[in-house]
């Protein structure tokens, strides 16, 4: 299980977030912005960071440099539902920075947070290791 932030201002697609990363086992911490983010990242250890890259006050990209300066073994994953800032945001960022357009299957990053954790995605049909 990790403690994952997400960081979201569309409250209908944070609340559905916040629900699928429950369901995958992990603890989830969710804000509107990244303004609202930073004191949770000054309380608390977090593995991951979900960030909306396009957000009001502060976006994304900034969440995720000061997350990093306070954490750097925090994973980041940006979300953004512009495609022109998601090409962008592609050559801004560190490599081995997960970048997913919106509309994307939650499917997609379970196996994302997962991937930033080091842990295999096991396939549906196949039974885990004796």
């Amino acid at each position: 299980m990790a403690n994952i932030l997400i960081a979201e201002d569309d409250s209908a697609m944070r609340h559905f977030l916040t629900r699928e990363m429950e369901r995958a086992g992990h603890r989830v911490s969710a804000v509107a912005d990244g303004v609202d983010a930073l004191p949770l990242l000054e309380e608390d250890t977090f593995d991951v960071l979900v960030a909306d890259i396009v957000m009001p006050d502060m976006d994304g990209l900034e969440l995720g440099r000061r997350a990093r300066n306070m954490d750097p073994d925090i994973k980041v994953i940006y979300i953004t539902g512009f495609a022109a800032v998601a090409m962008s945001a592609r050559d801004s960022v560190s490599a081995g920075t997960t970048v997913l357009s919106k509309p994307f299957h939650l499917r997609q990053l379970v196996a994302e947070v997962n991937r930033a954790l080091g842990e295999e995605e096991l396939e549906d049909d196949v039974p885990p290791p004796a």
